[in-house]
């Protein structure tokens, strides 16, 4: 049976998110270890993915932590930064789908106020027939809630939505629900599970 609805998650399936790689080339990695070490920015982000505001909750960090705060900052400053590069070969699989009229959703651990700024700057996150993200859902992946609130809202059968996400407790969650899931390591073994799932072609998927 084929699936109905593809589901892509964002960070590290269509563009990168790897933070400490940011900081890594920006700081030196000792430099980023102990900014780390010193503030928990994971939390912080975890917060905005909630619905927090974006630049006020990562601006009153920074002011929490003085000694840090112009690396803080630049979590806002210059975020699309750390939301690269994006990755050419998944944003390709999600147009060739559409282009065939397969339904393409997003799901995804996203601030909401960053959501919106990014859409204006990624073009593919256009490209999307419904867009769930954790931030105006109040919800976070791997939370059960959230993937109960994709089906009430899609309306499409657990088992015929697939799922790619690279987190593994993220796939885990989505498969208890009865989701069909793929994690993801790299765009090519995305595009193989598509072919298999009778989806694209080789040749649409670029194999």
């Amino acid at each position: 049976m084929i699936p109905e609805a593809v589901i892509f998650d964002i960070g590290n399936v269509l563009t990168r998110w790897q933070p400490e790689a940011f900081y890594d080339r920006v700081l030196g990695e000792d430099r980023r270890r102990a900014l780390f070490a010193a503030v928990d920015l994971n939390q912080m982000n975890e917060l905005i993915d909630k619905g927090a505001l974006f630049r006020e909750t990562i601006y009153d960090w920074a002011a929490r932590h003085p000694d840090w705060a112009v690396e803080v900052r630049m979590w806002y400053d210059r975020w699309i930064e750390l939301a690269s590069p994006r990755i050419d070969g998944s944003i390709r699989l999600q147009r060739a789908l559409r282009a065939k009229g397969v339904p393409v959703f997003a799901l995804t651990n996203f601030g909401r106020y960053s959501f919106a700024d990014a859409v204006t700057k990624m073009d593919f996150l256009q490209d999307f027939d419904k867009c769930y993200v954790s931030g105006e859902m109040g919800v976070i992946k791997p939370d059960p809630r959230i993937y109960e609130m994709v089906e009430q809202d899609c309306g499409i059968a657990p088992d015929r939505l697939l799922f790619t996400d690279d987190r593994a407790d993220n796939i885990t969650a989505a498969a208890r629900r009865g989701w069909r899931t793929h994690q993801f390591e790299t765009w090519q073994g995305w595009a193989r599970r598509l072919v298999a799932e009778g989806l694209l072609t080789d040749q649409e998927a670029g194999l």
